[in-house]
This record gives structure tokens, sequence and C-alpha cells, in this order.
């Protein structure tokens, strides 16, 4: 897949003969590819590129569009670091009460941050606390999902529990899950009367939300959700959100983080990658520095 978005980002880049920076909007849907989007201009994706690669790719197009060329620059193939880089948005829908908080096709971020780690999980969690997100291993999640969801959501669940979580669930999403052998308990919906979900959330008991919506409509998931954003536990409305939480939590368990600059990854001079020895920063220091 990623090697038919690149062949298809070059060849359109070709055929229209853009020089410089060009940005595409690509969507997958199942296994296939289709193009929202493309015009010559940078976008918000141009710096998270140029720090997760260690090449100045504004500078870069700018120079080009005056006429140098990428042989002469040093740029004759596809730069891969060996780490991993995250980019979060971070949305202000806590400031906008009674707001709808599920994603669509329009702009509503307000800003972005990066993680950046030796793993998928490491960069993902590291950018979930510089978005203010904290993920905590080891306490309770609450999980609700549509139907055409259950069987996707059965993984997650798992490592969740492996990670030292205890679950809860909506009567059908707890149903389905323990049908596949997951420990989990019943929670009554947030439009049922008390003792409910939203008393549990509002209790602190809580420290992870998965609902999932398909629509506006979606009565139950929308309070839930915006419950959980009032009292600032992390919330996820995808499976593939729910998904990289569950490895940022098992990162969280397992490894220690390591700070580094971006000046520690690359060497402006030679653009070549260099890590120094600098000592682990435990995690309760990391979520302390974060939240300063």
């Amino acid at each position: 897949m990623q090697n038919e978005i690149r062949l298809q980002a070059t060849s359109m880049e070709l055929e229209l003969g853009v020089v410089g920076l060009m940005n595409v909007q690509f969507a997958i849907q199942n296994d296939r590819i289709y193009v929202l989007d493309v015009n010559p201009r940078a976008s918000r994706t141009v710096p998270f590129v140029s720090k997760a690669t260690g090449v100045p790719l504004a500078k870069v197009a700018a120079k080009v569009i005056v006429g140098k060329k990428l042989a002469a620059l040093g740029l004759t193939k596809e730069v891969i670091p060996s780490h991993m880089s995250v980019k979060e948005s971070v949305f202000p829908f806590i400031k906008f009460i009674g707001v709808y908080t599920l994603l669509g096709p329009e702009m509503k971020s307000t800003g972005e941050v990066m993680g950046i780690g030796d793993s998928f999980g490491t960069a993902f969690a590291k950018a979930q606390i510089a978005a203010g997100t904290f993920l905590c291993p080891g306490e309770m999640a609450f999980l609700s999902v549509g139907d055409e969801d259950r069987e996707r959501l059965v993984p997650t669940a798992k490592k969740l529990v492996e990670t030292g979580f205890s679950l809860l669930a909506a009567r059908g999403t707890a149903k389905y899950l323990a049908n596949t052998g997951v420990k989990i308990g019943v929670a009554k919906g947030a439009c049922e009367s008390g003792p409910n979900i939203l008393d549990i959330l509002r209790k602190g008991k809580i420290s992870m939300v998965i609902a999932t919506g398909r629509n506006q409509d979606d009565q139950e998931g929308y309070i839930i959700r915006r419950a959980a954003l009032e009292q600032q536990v992390p919330y996820f409305t995808t499976l593939a959100g729910a998904e990289a939480a569950a490895e940022g939590i098992r990162a969280l368990r397992q490894d220690m983080f390591s700070c580094f600059s971006l000046q520690d990854y690359y060497d402006p001079a030679r653009n070549t990658v260099r890590m120094r020895n600098i000592p682990q920063i435990s995690l309760v220091d990391q979520l302390r520095i974060a939240s300063t």
C-alpha cells in the first residue's frame, strides 16, 4: 500500500510538472486508494516531515524552484529514518459547550504535536503526552462500539487486559467480547437510570474510553464522549486510534522513555542520524515535565 501511494504521488507530480512542493490528500477504504485533493503548495505536514527525516524540505523546495537540481543538493533517494515519528492533532473541543467531538472532512484542529521513538507505540505515547492526553497503564477502560466494529475490537481488548487494564462495556459489546474469552464487566448505558457509565466516569474510575461512532444521530456515544472530554479522560473514536492507544500503553509499561532534541537525532552539517548517550527519563518524570 505504501509503495502504491508513492507511485501515485510521483505519477501525479510528474504529469502535472510540479517543481517544488505538492500537497496530496489520500483516503484508503477497503484497500482502495482515493485521491481527495492535490495541489502545488506546502502544508502543515511539511515541517513535520522535515523534522521526522532531517531534510529541510522548505529550503530544498525553494532552491529547486529557482533552478537547483536535487542531485546537486544531495537528494537522490527517499530518506527513511530508523526511528518512528507520529503527528497528533490538538482540538479545542473542551472550550465549546456541547460541541460534537467526532471528526469529519472539515478542518477542526488548532495545532499539532509530534512524538519520536524507537517504536510506533513509544512515538504514539509521546505524541499523546505532548497533546495533553495521558495514557495511564493498568487502570479501567470503557468500551462501546457498534456491531460492525466488534470483531476488530477483540485484539485491542485483549491487549489492554494484557497491559493490566480491567474492562467495562455496554451490554452488547460486553456480551460479544465475553464470548471471545475477554474478561469484562457490564456498565449501564448513559441514558439508563444510574448508577451508569456517566456516574462511573465522574467518580474518576475510568482512565480510557473507546466509543466509536458513525453519525451524529448516535446520542449515546455523543454523551459518553462528551463526558470523557469534560473529565479529561482519554477517549478514542476509531478502532485505528484504539489500536494505536493500546500499543502506546504497552510501550509505557515496557519502556523507559529516552528524550532527545532534534539536534540529537540529526547532524545538520552531514544530514545523518546522530544519537547521543543521554540518560533515560522515567515515565513519572516524563508526565510531570509534560504537565508543567
